[in-house]
């Protein structure tokens, strides 16, 4: 009795005409085992990328509807192709869009959230026993209008349909073997982690980790879906995201993240008075912006500075908020600062452990790199720093905490 298994390929998987038989090869292969396969496949390549910057260029402000409308498109062409693929090697397959396999999501457009799915398409498909291909990324509201998931989108359809489909296995498919201890391309000696737990996962993708889409983790975790993270280029294992990973007791840190993609804005001179904080944040959040580290300075004038980031994406429209706020709160002017990048340090080992910030401040400080902002969760510690130090904070922090 083969199992039912669901598979995601990334954008760079099925990258041009090579990479997409490839991947019908590896899924044949499978297939010939008696297995069920439902995959979900991203764009190809920066297909997804290139239409953004086709809408700028159109509109610098894009409606965010038919951004939906323009950017879903890239799946709609790499899942034809693959079937096609597929076809070729006599594999009977079937390609879905997310509206026909039934994907029903808010209206929240270029940030949907996943309400319900109607698997019986996928089931009866899968009865005949095809391959079912599935755009990622996208879904529809029941009004029928196109929307899409959030950047690493299609991450976020395969969980979401291995939860609904129950499936035996849940395999992400992308162009690393697996989750490493830091970049690889920044840091040569990082090393593949085998197992990782969601919650320290859920933070790396969080704090800015390219693997794995942060929402897509959550829906793992809350619906206990392990997932394998693996290269489509080999066949070597990857990591598996698991609830609870067996540890050495010494290992306090994961891994190390970076996010260059974050900007940071003061609103200088803010009146000191209760509820003033509330109100700038609660603009901000009707704005639909996600606001990260927040610090406000110590007042000693009866006035005060407040430095919030948020995603470089969202600098325009926050700006454009905080000004409006600062103006009627009668606060001074709004400085935005985009030489900015995020370092921070994962571990579940850091619970049971103190003096894990001070050896990292203590590092950062070893290489002359000055800490803006901080913050903290139970097992993670983030720096905001200037860009420029970036690479090397990271490389720094890999080999202090001995994770090379």
């Amino acid at each position: 009795m083969g199992k039912l298994i669901v598979q995601k390929y990334g954008g760079s998987s099925v990258a041009n005409v090579e990479r997409i038989k490839n991947v019908a090869q590896r899924i044949s292969s499978y297939h010939k085992k008696g297995n069920s396969l439902v995959v979900v496949v991203s764009a190809m390549g920066d297909t997804t990328d290139e239409l953004i910057e086709l809408a700028h260029k159109i509109n610098p402000e894009p409606s965010e509807r038919e951004h939906d409308m323009l950017v879903s498109t890239g799946e709609q062409i790499s899942v034809a192709l693959l079937a096609m693929a597929l076809h070729a090697i006599d594999c009977e397959a079937i390609s879905f869009t997310g509206m026909q396999v039934g994907i029903i999501t808010d209206a929240n457009h270029t940030k949907a959230r996943i309400l319900k799915i109607n698997t019986e398409r996928i089931k009866k498909a899968l009865k005949e026993g095809k391959i079912v291909i599935v755009a990622g990324f996208q879904g529809v509201t029941v009004d029928q209008d196109i929307t899409t998931l959030g950047r690493g989108g299609s991450d976020l359809t395969a969980v979401a349909l291995a939860t609904a489909l129950k499936a035996d296995e849940c395999e992400i498919y992308t162009d690393v073997d697996g989750i490493y201890t830091t970049d690889p391309r920044i840091e040569p000696r990082a090393r593949k982690i085998k197992m990782i737990t969601f919650e320290e996962m859920l933070e790396m993708a969080s704090l800015g980790a390219q693997v794995m889409q942060a929402r897509s983790i959550e829906v793992a975790m809350k619906y206990n879906v392990p997932l394998h993270v693996r290269s489509s280029f080999n066949n070597s294992p990857g990591t598996m995201i698991v609830k609870e990973a067996p540890r050495m007791e010494e290992a306090l840190i994961t891994g190390i993240t970076l996010n260059k993609n974050e900007a940071k804005i003061t609103v200088c001179d803010v009146p000191d008075k209760p509820g003033i904080a509330a109100q700038i944040f609660k603009e901000l959040a009707e704005a639909g912006i996600n606001v990260d580290m927040i610090v406000q300075n110590v007042s000693r004038t009866r006035k005060t500075d407040i430095s919030f980031t948020v995603a470089s994406t969202n600098l325009t429209k926050a700006l454009k908020v905080s000004k409006k706020i600062a103006e009627s709160i009668q606060a001074g002017e709004v400085i935005e600062d985009q030489d900015i990048a995020r370092v921070a340090i994962v571990g579940v080992g850091m619970k049971s452990y103190p003096g894990v910030a001070a050896k990292m401040f203590e590092c950062l400080a070893k290489h002359k790199i000055n800490i803006e902002m901080i913050s903290t969760s139970d097992i993670s510690i983030s720096c905001i720093i200037k860009k420029k130090y970036a690479e090397e904070a990271v490389r720094a922090l890999h080999a202090a905490f001995g994770l090379g």
